[in-house]
């Protein structure tokens, strides 16, 4: 009788266990049907449509800010069987712009601001029983222009498929905070909210870190529970120490516990003492970033997104502005666990328009929604320092600023009150002490081009904490002196860390004869479609003068050298704004024998010798007052160009005509999921494997395998090949080959074919 009662109730249990629901996300980004204009196409997301077409002044509708490109309307359809679950929901990353959502014939929801995430109930539209449904998403991005820069069109992030018990942890409904923090232990809070979206009342209990709570809700409430536990001597995180921990929630509804990563870490600004993180005062040095990923156009790739951290980190940056609109998921992820500080931004511009269709038009009905959206999915990520509601308001002038930048703060301090809340503003005029009452409002002072007010403005708000949230590349050792010798100014963040597509020719210098004037000069840069200020371009090549910004903020960067374009070599040579004198990492000036070039290096060693061909140019000293440059003016003569300090040495070789290109991919193994890539780097050589700085080689690539071509461009801001095509020219002796993997493990070959040998790599698919 013992054993029978023992297995009945072994019985129950396992009852029990089976009628238990799983709370899941299953990628939902396969086999979705593309239409515009009346074509169709398979398609896998991310999916921008703008980027497989070439820019056109002449037609393309989203003008000089969107970098000549299409943009227009589009429809994504799909069909899927009904999934398990009281629940159902389609979670989108973004889609730019104006979704609507439909459910077999049924309009599920619709959401306007192209940047953030959304989330529709389609559980109310489905067919029963498994059956067949379709999902039919329409893509307005005909009202143009509404963007500065390149937006992209499409499905250009993930969609996730969430199914759910009626009763579940509510979406972002896993917070956690520190509200204690030492070497010795940390507190941990976690609060979770509970959602009953059935029809009758549920009851459940939550635990976390063995501490159980019991919930009950009536059909259609929510309530939110807290917990604390502490971690003794736990790992602080920083940029030099990204330590990540777990919070594991489990509810008794769900078959699986979820969690969610979080960071133990202090900081606070502070006009004497600067930015203190984990108790320890750090510079600022960072760098503005837009959405896109060169090459790419707008697909969020989670590889793509992990590159674009890593690139920044690599280039010496710890901070990252996400211009000017909320990132991704999977970038403040790379952030978290790669060590990069971030500033979480809303919006651009407000009420007073920039384009005729920006964000003036949704800011009085989308402003909530959109500032919840983005704070409430960020705000477990450690590597957020502060949000940003705003860029450049046209209405700075106006006494309706102030209410608006209260009311953004109000909504980020509904979801979030453990950061503080910054916004960009700038002057074109001499009106720069009307912002006083908007600073007032703010935590952290953003100085758009301006931080030559600091002093003065000091002087009149000793408390105010600033940080000059854009700046000029060219102006890179003042900024950095700037902020070294004032801990009231906390950071620098130039403008910008990457060429990005749109807001087209920013950044370029020119030659006599050429268009002339700015970016925003009337009509535009029609020959340009994207920027130059960046200081890493599209294909991943750091710029000198990313060597040179890392060597002023960090300790023991390696010495760098590179040769400055003699005035005349290619025709008189002009500046815009944002551009830096072309300086390259090349020893190769046929038809300038003789004549003086100047060669740049970059150290903090105190003393630099320069040769050419073994013999001594000259010795220079190197310090502060020399802004860590040593400036050698050369008789040009082919051969080796070689620098050298106590410890270290650098050289540059004059190469001989181009032999070959080498393919370097960034990785030789990716996952067999679909949505991997490796970017391939396509330079050219000569017969010693010596670069060829100059080059200029046609190329036609074909990818064969267990991959598929995405991209293959230069970073050539003037060059009208689609950057999807498999053809390029390479420019300055380089390009960029994209492969995207398949869901099959396998082998997949990258060839590109030229006038030189054909040359190969190999990608594995595990």
């Amino acid at each position: 009788m013992k054993r029978l009662s023992t297995i009945c109730m072994v019985c129950m249990v396992l009852s029990l266990w089976n009628g238990l629901m799983a709370q899941t996300r299953q990628l939902f980004d396969d086999g979705w049907t593309f239409i515009r204009n009346g074509k169709s196409i398979t398609v896998n997301l991310p999916h921008d449509w703008d980027i497989y077409d070439a820019p056109d002044p002449k037609t393309g509708a989203t003008g000089t800010g969107g970098g000549w490109f299409q943009g227009g309307k589009g429809e994504y359809r799909k069909h899927f069987a009904t999934p398990k679950g009281d629940v159902v929901k389609m979670h989108f990353e973004g889609v730019y712009q104006k979704a609507e959502v439909f459910v077999n014939g049924q309009k599920a929801g619709q959401h306007a601001y192209g940047y953030t995430p959304f989330t529709i109930d389609i559980t109310p539209y489905l067919h029963g029983d498994k059956q067949n449904n379709e999902v039919v998403v329409t893509v307005n991005n005909s009202e143009q222009p509404n963007c500065r820069w390149y937006s992209g069109s499409g499905i250009y992030r993930h969609v996730w498929l969430e199914t759910m018990p009626a009763m579940h942890i509510a979406e972002n409904g896993i917070v956690v905070t520190t509200p204690q923090v030492s070497d010795e232990k940390a507190t941990i809070q976690v609060d979770v909210t509970i959602d009953n979206e059935g029809r009758s009342e549920q009851q459940g209990i939550v635990e976390v870190e063995g501490q159980q709570k019991e919930v009950t809700l009536k059909a259609g409430e929510h309530k939110t529970l807290t917990f604390t536990y502490t971690i003794n001597n736990p790992k602080l995180w920083s940029p030099d120490s990204p330590c990540l921990y777990s919070a594991n929630v489990k509810l008794s509804t769900l078959r699986k516990p979820l969690s969610t990563k979080f960071g133990i870490r202090t900081f606070s600004f502070d006009a004497d003492r600067g930015f203190i993180l984990n108790g320890k005062p750090v510079l600022l040095n960072g760098a503005c970033v837009h959405h896109d990923d060169g090459v790419l156009g707008a697909m969020a790739f989670d590889a793509a997104e992990i590159r674009k951290v890593r690139q920044m980190k690599e280039a010496g940056f710890n901070l990252i502005r996400t211009s000017h609109n909320p990132t991704t998921r999977a970038f403040l992820d790379a952030c978290d666990s790669l060590g990069m500080l971030v500033i979480g931004e809303a919006f651009d511009g407000w009420r007073t328009q920039k384009n005729p269709y920006d964000y003036s038009t949704l800011i009085d009905s989308c402003y909530r929604e959109d500032i919840h959206a983005m704070v409430m999915r960020d705000r477990n990520h450690p590597s957020i320092i502060s949000w940003s509601i705003g860029n450049e308001v046209i209405e700075r002038k106006e006494l309706r600023v102030v209410h608006t930048a209260k009311l953004l703060k109000a909504a980020i301090l509904e979801c979030d009150n453990t950061r503080p809340v910054t916004e960009a503003l700038c002057a074109w005029d001499r009106d720069w002490e009307i912002y006083d009452p908007h600073f007032d409002v703010l935590d952290v002072a953003g100085y758009n081009y301006m931080i030559f007010k600091h002093s003065s403005d000091h002087q009149r708000d000793p408390k105010r904490v600033m940080w000059q949230t854009e700046s000029y590349p060219r102006d890179a050792f003042r900024n950095w002196a700037t902020v070294n010798d004032n801990p009231y100014v906390v950071g620098d963040i130039v403008w910008t860390g990457l060429d990005y597509l749109g807001e087209s020719g920013i950044g370029r210098y020119y030659y006599e004869g050429e268009r002339p004037g700015e970016s925003y000069a009337p009509g535009g840069q029609p020959d340009w479609h994207g920027t130059y200020c960046g200081d890493v371009d599209i294909t991943g090549w750091r710029k000198p003068i990313s060597h040179y910004r890392e060597m002023l903020w960090n300790k023991n960067t390696p010495l760098y050298m590179a040769v400055r374009e003699p005035d005349g070599y290619h025709g008189k040579l002009h500046h815009t704004q944002w551009s830096v004198w072309p300086t390259w990492e090349s020893w190769n000036w046929n038809g300038w024998e003789g004549k003086p070039i100047e060669v740049e290096v970059y150290t903090k060693a105190g003393e630099v010798k320069l040769y050419l061909n073994d013999k001594l140019i000259g010795t220079k000293n190197v310090d502060r007052s020399t802004e860590f440059k040593a400036v050698f003016s050369v008789p040009y003569e082919p051969g080796i160009l070689r620098a050298e300090t106590d410890n270290e040495r650098v050289t540059l070789r004059t190469a001989d005509q181009p032999a070959r290109l080498r393919l370097t991919p960034d990785r030789t193994t990716i996952a067999a999921d679909g949505q991997d890539l490796a970017f391939v780097t396509v330079e050219v050589v000569d017969r010693n494997g010596n670069f060829c700085p100059d080059a200029v080689i046609d190329c036609q690539a074909v990818v064969s395998g267990k991959a598929t071509l995405m991209a293959f461009a230069s970073a050539d801001m003037k060059d009208r090949e689609p950057k999807t095509s498999a053809k390029v020219k390479t420019w300055k002796g380089r390009a960029l080959l994209v492969v995207r993997s398949s869901d099959k493990k396998g082998k997949a070959k990258v060839s590109i074919n030229s006038n030189l040998p054909t040359s190969t790599c190999q990608i594995n698919l595990k």
